[in-house]
């Protein structure tokens, strides 16, 4: 019986082949997306390279670009927050590296066509400090702040979900309400400069220092292992077979 269904002894391995031929468009494939992943990659760190020398934007303007469907991610742009030093914050559960903390979040009112406010990441406190910056929402003294403009992104299926007061996703309207911050921008300013200079432990950390690039590597582990496969398969075809 087992004969018949792989066409004999000898014969043609119909069973083995589907399922070489499944495993190897499944690997091709990954190899590809990887590739894909790649350029993309590449795209980003291009831009990031070049936001790096690049000089700050008014906020305002470039919130109505965005309204107008302008990509503004990753985008440098200055403005001055009233009272942002003493601002009430929420904190977001955040990793610098190996150390766990939290992100101080306030709002910032703006002047755009589009949106009145803005949701503004201070900077990050490891959790070994228990103090917090002192908060007076009185004091109006305006903050001149240069940052940088990032989606909120998309939460891993590992993330917790937000229990205010513990945030842990970057959710702007539900933030902003918290905050009672009116008709936010869909984007958060993560702070380049200090909101806070005499809180030494807020340190203001607007993108990633490393951000890898592996995917040709990862690419080149897919395309490997279809090479293999179908070499072990040649190698039990022949063996099938022998001449």
């Amino acid at each position: 019986m087992a004969e018949a269904e792989t066409g004999g002894r000898g014969g043609f391995p119909a069973g083995l082949t589907l399922v070489t031929a499944i495993a190897f468009a499944l690997l091709v494939g990954l190899g590809v997306w990887q590739l894909q992943r790649l350029k993309w990659k590449e795209g980003l760190l291009a831009r990031i390279a070049a936001l790096q020398s690049a000089r700050p934007q008014p906020l305002g303007p470039v919130l109505d670009a965005a309204a107008h469907g302008r990509d503004v991610d990753f985008t440098r742009v200055a403005v001055t927050c009233p009272g942002l030093s003493r601002a009430p914050f929420l904190e977001l559960y955040a990793l610098q590296g190996p150390q766990a903390g939290a992100r101080l979040i306030s709002q910032c009112p703006v002047e755009s066509a589009a949106y009145r406010s803005i949701l503004v990441d201070r900077g990050f406190v490891p959790d070994t400090v228990a103090a917090r910056p002192a908060v007076d929402p009185a004091d109006r003294r305006p903050v001149a702040i240069t940052g940088i403009l990032r989606q909120p992104g998309r939460p891993g299926w590992l993330t917790p979900k937000n229990r205010p007061p513990r945030w842990f996703i970057r959710d702007v309207p539900a933030m902003a309400r918290a905050l009672g911050a009116p008709a936010p921008a869909p984007v958060m300013l993560m702070a380049e400069t200090a909101a806070n200079p005499e809180f030494k432990a807020l340190t203001p950390a607007p993108l990633p220092v490393d951000i890898p690039n592996r995917h040709l590597e990862y690419a080149l582990t897919w395309f490997g292992l279809a090479g293999a496969l179908l070499a072990v398969y040649a190698a039990r075809l022949f063996g099938r077979n022998p001449a």
